[in-house]
C-alpha cells in the first residue's frame, strides 16, 4: 500500500474532469480538495520527521524474510520512497507540478479563500464596529432568521484555511509570482500565525519552512523578503491582536449567551450566529495553545498567555451545553424552514434556469418534493448529502448545468444544506465548530492554563470549565488506531480527576478556613471570658481602675468585628466568604457530565474532600499533646465543632454538596478509633487522655472525687497536675463527651477502662489464690470469733487488695459518670427510644427467668443508652475474656464492691442476693472484732468503715442490712464522725 498512488490517482481524474472549486459556491467539494492535499503533505512531513525511518523498515524487512523466507516485495519501492523523501518538499512540488498547472489549486480553490479570509481576520474593533455576534444591537431584527450566501463558510475555522493556504502555496508556488491577489492572500496568511498545525501536536513553522524551500530557488528573492517582513510583524503585532480579540469575545459571546438562555426560541432563527461564536472562541483557543507550546523565547511572553482564558472556555461549554439543551428547538425550526421556504425558493430557481437539463431537472424537484414533506423522524442527512453530489457534479467541466455560472442556485444549496444539517446533524457540527481536544496533546498548556486560572479571583467561578473540556478527549480517537482508546481514556480520567480534585481541594480549605473564623468568634462566647467583663463592670461601679496584668492582650468584646467605620474596609472573613462564592459557583455549576464511558459528579470529590478535612479538623480542635498530656475541654471542644458544623450546614443550597452526609459521616468516623483515613479520632485521644491523665492521678491520691460536686476535683499540690480535673469531670463536661463521642465512642471508653479494671481483677486473682485455704477457713467459720481472731492474721496483702479494689471503684466511678452523661444526652436526642430501653431494663430483674446471656445482651443495650444496670455488662464482657470522698479515694471502694461482685456471680451463675448477704455477715462480724482489737496497726483502717453505709445496692434490701448492720448503730457513726470533724476545726483555727 502506498499512499501516493491513491492520491495522485485521485488527482489525475480530478485534472482529467477540469473541476471548477470555489468555497463559497460548492464548500464541500472545495472542502474535500484542499484537505486531500494537506493531509497527504502533512503525512509525507511527518514520515521525514521519523529520525530512523530506514532503520525500522529495515528491522520490517528482514522480520519479514524471517517469517516467510523472502523479502517483501514492496521493500525495494518503499525504501526508494523514503530516499526520495529525504527533502519532502522539494519532492513534493515536483510532484505536484504537473497537477498545479493541469487543476485551479492556486488560482481558482485558494484564491476563492481570499474574501472569507480577510474578513475572519479583522480586529476587535472592526467585529466591535460591526457589532458581530450580537442580538441587541437591531431589536425589530432579533427574530429574523440569520442567513448568508455562504452558510457554512461563516464558521468554518481559520486554523484549517491557513494550513490550506501556507501547504498549497508551498506546492503551487508558481502563482506567487504570476498572480497578485494569490501572494497577497499568501501575504496575509503568512502575518497571522508563527506555527500552524500539522498532525494532533506536530506544527509546522511557517516562516523558516517557507524561507528555506524559496530560498533554494532563483526568482523567490522578493518572496523571502515578504516571508522576513511577515515573520516581524507576527511577532511584533499578533500576540496583541488576538489578545484584542479574545476580550472581545468575552463580552460578545457573554452577551449571547445571557440572551439565549433567557429566549431559547433564538437558538432558532440564530442558530448560525451561534456556531459562529463557537468557532471563533475554538480559533482564538487554538492559536493561543499553539504559540504558547511552541514560543520558548519571547520578548513579549504576555502575548502567549492569558489568565482570563478559562472565561472564554466557559462561555463555550455553557453554548455548548445550551445547543443540546434546546436541540429540539433548533430541530423544530428548521424542519419548518425547510418545508415553507427554502423549499418554495428552490422552485421557483429551478424554474427560473436558463439551462436546465432532464436529469437534473428530475434531481432538483425531488428535492423540491422532499423537503416539502419533511418530518423529523425520518432523518435528512441522505438530501444533503445527494446535493452535496449534484453540487460536485455541477462543478465539472462537462456538465450540461455549471454551478459557477448560476450563483443563485450555489446560494439557496448551500443555505439548504445548512438547515439540513441542522434536523440531523446539530453534534456533528458542535464538535466541528467547538472540538478543543487539541488539549489532549499539549497538556502542560492546557494544567498551565489551569494553575493561571486558579491564581486568579476573578476567574474561580470559569474553572469548572477544564474538566468539562476533557470530554472533549473522545474526539481524537479513530477507528483505525483502536489501541489507543484506553490510553486517551487514562489521559482524559487523569487530568479531569487532577482537576476536581484540586478544585475541591480549595473549597474545602476555604470551608475550613471561614469555619476556623466561626469558631474563633464562638469561642469568644464561651462563659469563661465572661469574668474579665464582670470584674470590668464590677471596677467600674465601685469607681476602681484595673491595670491589666503585663503580656496580657487587651480583648475586644464580641461583635467588635462587625463594626466599620468604612464600607471599603475588608476584613479576612469577606475575603474568605468571596473566594468561596466563586469557588462554590464553579463546583455546583454542572449536576454530572461524562468523560468518555463514566459519569463524573464534581459534588462528590467536594464530598469527600471536606468529609476528611473536617476529620482533621475536629482532632485540631481537641489540641492533644501527648508530650504535656494537654487537652481541650471536652464542652469547648463541643461549642468548637457546632460552630463547624454550623456554618458547613449553612451551605447545603450552595456548594451542591450533601454536607448532611458529610457531617454524619465525619462525626460518625470520630465515634470509632480511627477515621477512614486510619488516623487517629477524639475518640482515641479522650479515651487515652482520661485514663492516663485523669485517672491514674486519681488513683496515685492527686486527685479524688467530690461526690457532692459529681465530679473529680484535683488537691493543691505543687507540681503535680497541670489541669484542673474538675473542669474534665462534672456534669457539663460529662455531657459534651457523650456528645461528642456517642454510644460508639463511650463503648470504646467503657471498654478501655474495663480492659484496666481486669488487669486489676487479676492482680486480686493471684492474691486469693495465695490466700485461698484461709479464706475458705473464714468463709466456714465467720460466726466463730475465737477462730476468727487466728485466721484474719493469716491473710496476706491486704492493703494491696484495698488499693487495688480502690483503683477499680475509681474507674467504675468515673464510668457511672460518663454513662449519666450519656443517659442526659440520649434522652435529650432519642426520648421516644429512651422509654422503651428502660421500660425493658427494669423489666429484668434478679428474679426473672432468662438466660444469662440474653439478661446480659438486654444490659448492654441500656448500657448504651447510658441506663444505669445493677449488673454491667462492660464489666461482664472483660472478666469473661479474663478467664484465664476521702483524699485516698477509698469511699469509691463501695463502688468497685458492688459491680464486681455483681459481674462475677452473673457470669458464674449464682444468686447475687445470697453472696452479697454473706459478704455482709463476714463484713460484721469483721466489724464487730476489730472494734474490740487494741492493737493500732490492725485498726488503722478503722475510718473506711465508713464506707459500708454507701453500700447502695438494689440486691441488698434494708431488712438484709438492718440484719448485719443495724440503723442504730450506723446513726451513731455518723454523729461520731461529724462531732470528731467539729471539733478538729475548732481546735485548727483556736491554734
Amino acid at each position: 500500500f502506498f499512499p501516493q498512488d491513491h492520491v495522485y490517482e485521485l488527482l489525475n481524474t480530478i485534472d482529467a474532469c477540469q473541476c471548477h472549486f470555489d468555497i463559497n459556491l460548492n464548500f464541500d467539494f472545495t472542502q474535500s480538495y484542499l484537505d486531500l492535499i494537506v493531509t497527504y503533505t502533512s503525512v509525507i512531513l511527518l514520515l521525514s520527521r521519523i529520525e530512523d525511518r530506514r532503520v525500522l523498515i529495515g528491522m520490517y524487512n528482514c522480520a519479514h524474510e524471517m517469517l516467510h523466507g523472502h523479502s517483501d516485495p514492496s521493500f525495494a519501492r518503499l525504501g526508494q520512497m523514503v530516499l526520495e523523501y529525504d527533502h519532502p518538499l522539494k519532492k513534493l512540488t515536483e510532484e505536484f507540478g504537473p497537477h498545479t498547472k493541469a487543476s485551479s489549486l492556486g488560482d481558482e480553490a485558494l484564491l476563492s479563500l481570499h474574501f472569507l479570509f480577510v474578513r475572519r481576520n479583522q480586529g476587535a474593533e472592526q467585529w466591535r464596529s460591526a457589532q458581530l455576534l450580537s442580538l441587541i444591537s437591531t431589536p425589530p431584527a432579533m427574530i429574523n432568521p440569520a442567513n448568508s450566501d455562504t452558510m457554512a463558510c461563516e464558521y468554518l475555522s481559520v486554523e484549517v484555511m491557513e494550513r490550506w493556504i501556507i501547504i498549497g502555496f508551498l506546492l503551487c508556488n508558481g502563482c506567487l509570482n504570476s498572480n497578485s491577489q494569490c501572494q497577497k492572500l499568501w501575504k496575509l496568511c503568512l502575518q497571522g500565525s508563527l506555527y500552524i498545525t500539522l498532525i494532533r501536536e506536530d506544527v509546522l513553522q511557517v516562516h523558516k519552512v517557507t524561507e528555506d524551500l524559496f530560498s533554494s530557488w532563483k526568482g523567490y528573492g522578493k518572496r523571502v523578503a515578504d516571508i522576513k517582513e511577515s515573520k516581524e510583524h507576527v511577532i511584533a503585532n499578533s500576540g496583541q491582536f488576538h489578545c484584542q480579540r479574545r476580550q472581545f469575545l468575552r463580552m460578545a459571546v457573554k452577551e449571547l449567551e445571557t440572551v439565549l438562555t433567557d429566549e431559547p426560541g433564538l437558538l432558532g432563527p440564530k442558530a448560525l450566529y451561534v456556531f459562529m461564536a463557537l468557532s471563533f472562541i475554538r480559533d482564538e483557543v487554538t492559536w493561543l495553545v499553539r504559540h504558547t507550546e511552541n514560543v520558548t523565547k519571547t520578548k513579549t511572553p504576555e502575548d502567549y498567555a492569558d489568565s482570563s482564558i478559562a472565561e472564554l472556555l466557559f462561555l463555550l461549554e455553557e453554548i455548548r451545553a445550551l445547543v443540546r439543551r434546546h436541540i429540539k428547538v433548533i430541530q423544530q425550526y428548521h424542519l419548518q424552514y425547510l418545508a415553507r421556504f427554502d423549499a418554495l425558493v428552490l422552485s421557483d430557481i429551478i424554474q427560473n434556469l436558463s439551462v436546465c437539463p432532464e436529469e437534473e431537472s428530475i434531481i432538483m424537484s425531488s428535492f423540491v418534493s422532499t423537503l416539502s414533506s419533511l418530518n423529523l423522524k425520518q432523518g435528512n442527512w441522505r438530501e444533503w448529502r445527494r446535493k452535496g453530489l449534484l453540487r460536485a457534479y455541477t462543478s465539472v467541466a462537462k456538465a450540461p448545468l455549471h454551478l459557477h455560472e448560476n450563483p443563485d442556485l450555489a446560494k439557496v444549496m448551500n443555505l439548504i444544506v445548512f438547515h439540513s444539517r441542522m434536523l440531523d446533524s446539530v453534534e456533528k457540527v458542535l464538535v466541528e465548530t467547538s472540538d478543543l481536544s487539541t488539549f489532549c496533546f499539549h497538556l502542560r498548556t492546557f494544567e498551565k492554563m489551569f494553575t493561571m486560572t486558579l491564581e486568579e479571583p476573578t476567574m474561580l467561578r470559569y474553572a469548572i470549565a477544564f474538566p468539562l473540556i476533557c470530554a472533549h478527549f473522545v474526539h481524537c480517537t479513530h477507528e483505525m488506531c483502536p489501541e489507543e482508546y484506553p490510553h486517551l481514556k487514562n489521559h482524559s480520567l487523569h487530568h479531569c480527576n487532577s482537576f476536581l480534585e484540586e478544585l475541591a481541594k480549595q473549597t474545602s480549605n476555604c470551608v475550613l478556613e471561614i469555619c476556623a473564623e466561626q469558631r474563633n468568634l464562638s469561642e469568644q462566647l464561651l462563659p469563661k471570658h465572661c469574668a474579665t467583663t464582670i470584674s470590668k463592670a464590677k471596677n467600674k461601679k465601685m469607681k476602681q481602675k484595673q491595670t491589666p496584668r503585663k503580656g496580657e492582650p487587651e480583648r475586644d468584646k464580641p461583635g467588635a468585628e462587625s463594626h466599620r467605620k468604612n464600607r471599603s474596609i475588608v476584613t479576612n472573613m469577606d475575603k474568605l466568604h468571596l473566594h468561596l462564592t466563586e469557588l462554590a459557583l464553579t463546583m455546583n455549576h454542572v449536576h454530572s457530565f461524562s468523560v468518555f464511558e463514566h459519569t463524573i459528579f464534581p459534588s462528590e470529590y467536594l464530598s469527600s474532600h471536606l468529609e476528611a478535612r473536617l476529620n482533621r479538623a475536629i482532632v485540631w480542635l481537641a489540641g492533644y499533646n501527648a508530650a504535656t498530656q494537654e487537652i481541650a475541654r471536652p464542652s469547648e471542644l463541643l461549642a468548637g465543632v457546632k460552630a463547624y458544623i454550623s456554618f458547613i450546614q449553612s451551605l447545603a443550597q450552595f456548594v451542591g454538596a450533601d454536607v448532611s452526609r458529610v457531617i454524619r459521616n465525619a462525626l460518625l468516623q470520630q465515634t470509632q478509633p480511627l477515621d477512614s483515613c486510619g488516623e487517629q479520632t477524639i475518640t482515641t485521644l479522650y479515651t487515652n487522655w482520661y485514663l492516663e491523665g485523669l485517672l491514674r492521678q486519681a488513683s496515685s491520691g492527686t486527685i479524688t472525687l467530690a461526690p457532692a460536686m459529681q465530679a473529680f476535683v484535683s488537691l493543691p499540690r505543687e507540681g503535680e497536675q497541670n489541669f484542673s480535673a474538675e473542669e474534665f469531670s462534672d456534669v457539663s463536661e460529662m455531657r459534651a463527651l457523650a456528645e461528642l463521642l456517642g454510644p460508639y465512642g463511650m463503648k470504646f471508653l467503657s471498654e478501655n477502662l474495663m480492659w484496666h479494671v481486669t488487669s486489676q481483677i487479676v492482680e486480686l486473682k493471684k492474691l486469693v489464690v495465695e490466700n485461698m485455704d484461709v479464706l475458705v477457713q473464714i468463709r466456714s467459720n465467720f460466726s466463730k470469733a475465737d477462730l476468727m481472731a487466728s485466721l484474719l492474721p493469716q491473710l496476706t496483702g491486704a492493703d494491696n487488695v484495698l488499693k487495688r479494689m480502690t483503683i477499680i471503684g475509681v474507674i467504675l466511678t468515673f464510668r457511672a459518670m460518663a454513662q449519666e452523661g450519656l443517659r442526659e444526652v440520649f434522652s435529650s436526642h432519642c426520648p421516644f427510644l429512651m422509654g422503651p430501653i428502660e421500660c425493658l431494663k427494669e423489666f429484668v430483674t434478679a428474679d426473672t427467668d432468662i438466660k444469662v446471656r440474653d439478661r446480659v445482651n438486654i444490659f448492654e443495650l441500656a448500657s448504651a443508652a447510658g441506663v444505669g444496670c445493677d449488673i454491667d455488662p462492660a464489666l461482664v464482657a472483660a472478666i469473661a475474656n479474663l478467664k484465664a470522698g476521702y483524699n485516698n479515694n477509698i469511699h469509691c471502694l463501695t463502688k468497685a464492691i458492688i459491680q464486681v461482685s455483681a459481674a462475677l456471680f452473673t457470669l458464674y451463675n449464682k444468686n447475687i442476693e445470697t453472696h452479697l448477704k454473706e459478704f455482709l455477715v463476714v463484713a460484721s462480724v469483721s466489724l464487730l472484732q476489730l472494734g474490740q482489737e487494741t492493737d493500732k496497726l490492725k485498726t488503722r483502717n478503722r475510718e473506711s468503715i465508713s464506707l459500708l453505709m454507701r453500700l447502695e445496692s438494689s440486691f441488698l434490701t434494708l431488712d438484709m442490712l438492718e440484719s448485719c448492720f443495724p440503723y442504730v448503730l450506723l446513726r451513731n457513726a455518723y454523729r461520731e464522725v461529724s462531732r470528731a470533724f467539729y471539733l478538729n476545726r475548732v481546735a485548727a483555727s483556736t491554734h
